[in-house]
């Protein structure tokens, strides 16, 4: 009987576990994903999901450009067709752009053929707006099995997560933005925040962007230097410096 409430336990706790795994933006046991240096690298990078958004991402791309800073942006394939030159003008910026598919399903719910079809349509049309392939990935939510991971490297991605969100999807104001941010930063971060929504087109960002200019302020006054996911990762790749 105990034996059996036992191995029941460890069975629950194994399914917990491995669900926290499929959504968890560091953890690992499904796949190697970026996320970040190891800490107290005196870098961090911003990027943004669910993009491009009208008219917030050129907001965005202004406040950018007044601190010299490139960012990375993981945009939605229907929104790149809805406004390809709202996707140009971020590349022209000199900014980084990933693929976020198509649609922005969960993709631990989508089969293979599904995965394929969000990923190929979203980098079609990356290609059609700015003439070249993204070849970073970024699941939506978060999720992702194997067979995600595994897909996602069919297509040449370099599947990317996080380690500090600014939990600013809800809009909130901007301190609260920078607060969240702040009690995570330790230095070699890649920071989560959104200059679009999932769900709509024209979703008001002006928190974020304002959270944005005073975070970039702070943490330039304290040493640390914004990069891209690309820069990022090729100084992760300096013996000792690999943290995925």
């Amino acid at each position: 009987m105990l034996g059996s409430i036992l191995a029941g336990a460890s069975a629950v706790g194994a399914a917990v576990a491995a669900g926290y795994q499929s959504m968890a933006p560091t953890g690992q046991w499904y796949g190697r994903t970026f996320a970040g240096l190891a800490r107290g690298t005196k870098q961090l990078a911003l990027t943004y999901d669910d993009g491009p958004n009208d008219a917030y991402t050129l907001r965005l791309l202004e406040t950018l450009a007044r601190h010299d800073v490139q960012a990375t942006f993981f945009l939605i394939g229907r929104y790149v067709r809805q406004r390809p030159d709202l996707a140009r003008e971020i590349v022209r910026a000199g900014h980084i752009v990933g693929n976020h598919t198509f649609t922005h399903p969960n993709l631990i719910f989508k089969t293979a053929g599904e995965t394929r079809k969000e990923l190929a349509s979203c980098r079609a049309a990356l290609e059609d707006a700015i003439g070249q392939p993204a070849n970073l990935f970024r699941p939506p939510f978060g999720g992702r099995r194997p067979g995600t991971l595994r897909i996602a490297r069919e297509f040449g991605l370099e599947p990317v997560m996080w380690n500090v969100t600014g939990y600013d999807w809800t809009a909130p104001p901007a301190a609260t933005i920078e607060k969240k941010v702040e009690s995570q930063i330790r230095g070699g971060d890649v920071i989560l925040l959104h200059d679009g929504d999932d769900k709509q087109m024209g979703a008001d960002r002006s928190q974020t962007v304002l959270a944005t200019d005073h975070l970039i302020t702070r943490y330039r006054s304290e040493a640390y230097k914004f990069v891209t996911i690309p820069q990022m990762m090729k100084d992760a790749r300096v013996p000792g410096g690999i943290s995925y």
